[in-house]
């Protein structure tokens, strides 16, 4: 979480603070850039507090409008005893990023309006390029603090949607910026600004000076965070799993 940031988690952070009277860190299922939308995720958090339906509707009552808690799942340990963490248990992530190729106010918040002429063909034969590699050191930003570039990409593929051009991509791990990245560089090719072969060359290379990290937050969104198939089996009381 950024330091001193208003971010949705230190806002839910906060509603659980007051809710509890205790403090409370969230631990997320996945990091987002300022500016990147979520329709779904996920965080683990510590309470000996019973967490009821009546406090699900106060936590919502203290946050702010454009932020929900959907629901809340009272978990125990798993069979090998270790406890349940929204990021490493995580299987997968999906992202759509929305492109917009005639002015429209009302999605100027929600995609990137980029009026330029784009290679349909160009842009999905990009996206599969990426389906064959597994490292995307090129497309994370400098001074990430991470062991290994290293992402298996289960999901990339361009779809025309409501007349705009839309980026789906599923990964078991992402890195800094990578999916802007991923989308800026696609672009070019798309323009024809740079070909496949240089496409598979920036990839190549590890050099994230390459890529084109341009494509803005607003346009990205999370969509899905994947757990194991049992992962959430354990049920709780009718008022504490809802």
């Amino acid at each position: 979480m950024q330091e001193n940031a208003i971010t949705v988690q230190s806002e839910i952070e906060r509603a659980l603070e007051i809710l509890l009277r205790s403090g409370v860190r969230l631990t997320g299922s996945s990091r987002t850039d300022s500016g990147v939308h979520a329709l779904q995720n996920y965080f683990h958090f510590d309470t000996e507090e019973e967490i009821s339906e009546r406090k699900l509707y106060n936590i919502n009552s203290l946050l702010p409008d454009d932020i929900v808690v959907k629901c809340l799942h009272k978990m125990k340990p798993k069979n090998n005893g270790a406890l349940p963490h929204a990021r490493f248990d995580a299987t997968s992530r999906k992202y759509k990023y929305f492109i917009l190729q005639r002015k429209d106010p009302f999605k100027k918040d929600t995609s990137f309006y980029f009026p330029y002429k784009l290679d349909f063909e160009l842009l999905q034969q990009a996206a599969l390029v990426i389906k064959a590699y597994t490292d995307f050191t090129s497309f994370s930003k400098r001074n990430t603090q991470v062991k290994t570039y290293n992402c298996s990409i289960l999901e990339s593929e361009w779809k025309i949607e409501n007349e705009m051009f839309i980026y789906h991509v599923r990964s078991n791990r992402f890195l800094r910026g990578m999916v802007r990245a991923l989308v800026g560089t696609m672009l070019q090719v798309g323009r024809k600004k740079i070909s496949i072969d240089k496409f598979h060359e920036i990839i190549n290379a590890r050099d994230c000076s390459l890529a084109d990290f341009s494509a803005p937050a607003q346009g990205l969104f999370l969509i899905t965070v994947e757990f194991p198939e049992d992962f959430f089996s354990v049920k709780s009381a009718p008022d504490e799993h809802f």
